[in-house]
């Protein structure tokens, strides 16, 4: 079962003893055809998760049996599709809050609270847009309404391709598993080219100086935070989540593990590795060290277990364009890092391995990769070129 809950209870349930139960207060302009304001069914079950199925199952025939009485009372905009709604009603397949559901429950095990939060966006837009429906109650034409309803919301052409992107993988998901005689419409819509973007640039290796010397000067957890960045390049939400047992300076050679952990998750399965620990990172690690016992390096980014690598990213942004360019961002130390590798002409699959980045090719997945001492040595180099 899935283990990330966006909440402590699914929507519009709550419980009593150990059973949920579902309470939804009655839209003003229908009420007067409930004996009460509120509408209040026990689920009969203790589950989360069954509990969170059953409530988006009897929300859904709510706002069925809801948009068919404000049909009768007035003239409904956009009738096409209304009529479409209650077509649902023929329809055996499936909804669209049912086949998220689905796709929780067997594709979330395991997954950030970020995987969930996405899921739950994209398709709470679809239906603020197109009403639940089921499946097969979707076209390409409403695939194309909404579509252009995102872009008046203002929503860049690389928000469309990801919102589309996370909407056709739950409907494709739910067809193959549930074996259903149904098209995917959102997958045949026209989407915009992504926009081009501004690529991200390095940090000059005159900047990187300053930054560095800066980080002495300063010498707190900000500085540090940006210090074990420059010289190992690991990711800022890598940095964020590092335990001080991920540090360990007594060793021959000091390195960092970076690892996933129940606050911070990795980005791929490449990205668990050692570095070792040279120049300005390997000061930065000995001052958390002496300054921190125990738990999150950085406690400040941390809040109730959960990484806040934004915050992280908004301070340390503001400071690092104080130092140098203002241009420059901390994702740009990473950029500089793979640069910095190329000109001591280091391997390709030891930039790799220490940055973990994703394999190139099945070769790079043969054999244990390249020790501590090999590594050590081409980070000697680079640290060189902006300390002396």
């Amino acid at each position: 079962m899935v283990t990330n809950k966006s909440s402590k209870y699914p929507p519009y349930t709550y419980k009593k003893g150990k059973v949920f139960y579902y309470s939804r207060t009655i839209p003003e302009d229908i009420v007067e055809h409930y004996s009460r304001k509120r509408i209040v069914t026990s689920l009969r079950t203790t589950s989360y998760y069954q509990a969170r199925i059953m409530a988006n199952d009897l929300s859904s025939k709510l706002e069925k049996y809801w948009l068919g009485i404000r049909l009768q009372k007035s003239d409904i905009p956009a009738l096409q599709l209304v009529k479409s709604e209650l077509n649902n009603k023929e329809s055996t397949l499936p909804t669209i809050i049912d086949a998220k559901e689905l796709y929780f429950d067997v594709k979330g095990k395991g997954k950030p609270k970020l995987f969930f939060d996405t899921a739950d966006r994209n398709v709470r837009y679809l239906t603020e847009c197109l009403g639940i429906r089921a499946l097969d109650c979707y076209s390409t034409k409403d695939a194309s309404e909404f579509r252009e309803w995102l872009t008046a919301k203002g929503l860049s052409n690389s928000s469309l391709q990801r919102i589309f992107s996370g909407i056709k993988a739950i409907v494709n998901f739910c067809i193959k598993e549930r074996g259903l005689n149904c098209a995917n419409s959102f997958a045949r819509v026209y989407l915009p080219a992504e926009s081009k973007r501004n690529k991200r640039q390095p940090i000059s290796l005159i900047d990187l100086r300053k930054l560095s010397k800066a980080c002495f000067e300063i010498d707190d957890d900000i500085r540090w935070l940006v210090a074990i960045i420059i010289n190992t390049g690991i990711r800022l939400s890598e940095a964020v989540g590092l335990l001080i047992s991920d540090i360990d300076i007594n060793a021959d050679i000091p390195f960092i593990v970076i690892q996933p952990h129940k606050h911070r998750r990795l980005k791929t399965e490449a990205s668990e590795r050692v570095i070792p620990l040279t120049g300005v990172s390997l000061w930065a690690a000995k001052q958390l060290k002496s300054n921190i016992t125990q738990g999150y390096c950085f406690p400040r980014y941390v809040v109730n277990d959960v990484c806040k690598s934004n915050s992280a990213s908004a301070s340390v942004n503001k400071w690092i364009k104080s130092v140098g360019s203002k241009d420059n961002v901390i994702h740009g130390l990473r950029h500089s890092f793979r640069d910095r590798l190329r000109a001591v002409e280091t391997p390709l699959d030891m930039v790799e391995q220490l940055g973990g980045w994703s394999l190139k090719s099945v070769g790079q997945s043969y054999g244990n990769g390249y020790n501590i001492d090999l590594m050590h040595k081409y980070l000697l180099k680079i640290s060189a070129t902006i300390e002396g």
